[in-house]
């Protein structure tokens, strides 16, 4: 299934689609060296419109325009290469290993951070179901006591996975639960505990401290944890992905990425805005609501997905 598009939609004009009508209507002029201003205006107003970025975008156009200088650049499919390329190198640029980091010594521990509605406590799930399925035993703590509601819905999930469960109280500290459900996870000899926090929204100065105090604990109970701090972003709500990512990044270190509803949106770019941002390597992708809709990240699998569809 492709990565940008729900299963049953009607095929959408990819990105490429449109660049070749709009910013290579006439192919010759590449052929003969050169890139027409319009069309190198064109260009760079659709990769913005993808939410690229305006700093990926600039480069991105900058390299295609020194590679026609150089008549590198001659055919729709040398330019077509020579975008995905591009995108490419953005992803895997900085820091950009997409392993999930899994320690040696038992347990892993995993924090889980994010603002609401943008599908955390789903994709915890999902990482729940693939360490299942890899014989992992997995502890999921409900350190998200501000709503009673999510405590109840990452109890459900852990049933419904095969993952044990640690939650505290509606309204109790966060904290303890996290410490509480490191515990729990080395004497029962679990692999695995991942951290959920509540959906702290970015521009609340006390949850952010909230999720400060939480990784500080974790640490005492666990000097070399978290061993993953995962960002979930919601991947249709373009640039404010960015603002969010940076805000959290402020506040803790984010080992990784997680942009989850990427199968809604034809505006793929904002994976690449982000990992530019705060210079983090996304791990996973959400293509859907079920337990297997988690995809590993994989750049050059992407830069194609997001340009022809």
């Amino acid at each position: 299934m492709p990565l940008l598009r729900k299963a049953g939609d009607a095929p959408k004009r990819s990105l490429w689609q449109r660049i070749k009508d709009v910013a290579l209507a006439d192919v010759n002029v590449l052929a003969r060296g050169g890139v027409k201003a319009g069309s190198i205006e064109n260009l760079e107003e659709l990769l913005l419109e993808a939410d690229f970025g305006v700093p990926v975008t600039l480069r991105l156009v900058d390299d295609v325009k020194r590679l026609a200088l150089r008549g590198d650049v001659k055919t729709e499919a040398e330019f077509l290469g020579a975008l995905r390329s591009g995108i490419t190198s953005a992803l895997r640029s900085g820091t950009a290993d997409t392993a999930l980091n899994l320690d040696t010594e038992r347990p892993t521990v995993i924090v889980v951070i994010g603002v609401n509605g943008a599908g955390k406590t789903t994709f915890i799930a999902k990482l729940a179901a693939r360490l299942r399925k890899q014989g992992k035993r997995v502890v999921l703590a409900a350190a998200d006591t501000f709503r009673a509601g999510a405590i109840d819905q990452l109890k459900v999930w852990a049933g419904r996975v095969g993952a044990d469960f640690i939650g505290g109280q509606p309204g109790g500290d966060p904290a303890a639960v996290a410490f509480d459900a490191i515990d729990a996870a080395t004497t029962r000899g679990a692999d695995v505990v991942i951290i959920d926090t509540a959906g702290r929204l970015h521009t609340s100065d006390s949850l952010m401290d909230e999720l400060k105090k939480v990784v500080r604990v974790v640490r005492k109970r666990r000097p070399d944890a978290p061993h993953e701090t995962l960002l979930v972003l919601d991947g249709t709500i373009g640039q404010n992905a960015v603002a969010q990512a940076k805000t959290f990044s402020a506040a803790v270190p984010i080992t990784g990425l997680v942009v989850t509803k990427v199968d809604g949106t034809a505006k793929g770019g904002i994976v690449v805005a982000v990992h530019e941002a705060i210079d983090a390597p996304v791990k996973f992708l959400g293509t859907g609501e079920k337990a297997e809709d988690l995809e590993l990240f994989d750049a050059e699998a992407f830069a194609r997905e997001v340009l022809e569809g």
